[in-house]
């Protein structure tokens, strides 16, 4: 478990959700589909973590 990668990703998460916010207040589609698509990759940037911790359960 990378608790930096962890932290990148919940960074990228909340990021998203400002940007996404900031798009759906001002009109802009294009800054809500950008927050949108960050919080995508934060959530399979946590899934990546998930399937690393179980792999590194299961081998110790």
């Amino acid at each position: 478990m990378s608790i930096e990668d962890r932290l990148k990703a919940t960074a990228k998460n909340i990021e998203g959700k400002v940007q996404e916010a900031v798009g759906e207040v001002t009109g802009n589609p294009q800054d809500k589909a950008e927050g949108q698509e960050k919080q995508a990759e934060a959530q399979v940037q946590h899934s990546v973590e998930n399937v690393k911790d179980n792999i590194k359960k299961a081998i110790d």
